[in-house]
């Protein structure tokens, strides 16, 4: 239930999104961010807050652990819309690495979502998202994150 114990502390971020997912278009939007995260519940959660200073909003993460299932729920908000995401990103860590699966909208439609958090060592992770066409599994990665501990 610790997985997410070294992500607490303070972070900057490099972002590299892709502008237009799922749309053939291979432009990308790189950018700062700071983060600082913690940790709750005895290591059963983990919080984050997400600057992004140029962008002009914050976004914020919450996840808990179910020790029935052993996995993870993750619920994201972002200033910009104003509203917290309630379809949670389900998954677990193997070792360094950990895989979790959820639902999205993207321009109206309907699909899969995959996020992979990857520690690399003590001061540095990263994250990744990627969608795929709901019945494919033809993933395209559109964000990623390279954390480097402040």
């Amino acid at each position: 239930m610790n997985d997410f114990d070294f992500f607490a502390g303070h972070w900057n971020v490099v972002n590299r999104r892709l502008v237009k997912p799922l749309s053939g278009s291979d432009e990308w939007d790189e950018f700062p961010g700071h983060s600082v995260a913690t940790r709750h519940f005895a290591g059963a959660a983990s919080f984050d807050e997400i600057t992004f200073p140029t962008k002009g909003w914050n976004g914020l993460t919450v996840r808990v652990y179910n020790p029935g299932t052993r996995q993870w729920s993750i619920y994201w908000a972002s200033s910009a819309r104003g509203e917290l995401d309630t379809r949670p990103m389900v998954g677990a860590f193997d070792g360094d690495r950990g895989v979790f699966y959820g639902d999205e909208t993207v321009d109206g439609r309907p699909v899969r979502a995959r996020f992979v958090w990857t520690r690399i060592d003590q001061d540095t992770a990263r994250w990744e998202q990627a969608f795929a066409e709901a019945g494919t599994d033809d993933w395209e990665t559109n964000w990623i994150m390279d954390f480097t501990r402040k």
